[in-house]
């Protein structure tokens, strides 16, 4: 499941406002700075809180892993809105 652009560059973690990495693979939008994962179901990204997953030291490793192979962009530059 892919998301659009648009909706990519919008997107923000609901809880400290920077960006997330969306990782197509896993139907998942991650905040490493929180280790908090926000599942994208049926192409609705689920962006609450309360149902998103904080993730171990080995899960962070693996996502971080997979954003680095794959060379994911953030949803935004942080630097560049301050």
């Amino acid at each position: 499941m892919t998301l659009s652009a648009d909706l990519l560059s919008i997107l923000a973690c609901p809880d400290d406002k920077g960006p997330l990495y969306f990782i197509a693979q896993e139907s998942v939008l991650y905040n490493p700075r929180l280790t908090r994962a926000y599942d994208v179901r049926d192409g609705i990204p689920v962006m609450l809180i309360a149902e998103a997953a904080t993730v171990d030291a080995a899960e962070h490793e693996r996502l971080m892993s997979i954003i680095a192979e794959q060379g994911i962009e953030p949803t935004f530059d942080a630097a560049s809105d301050d």
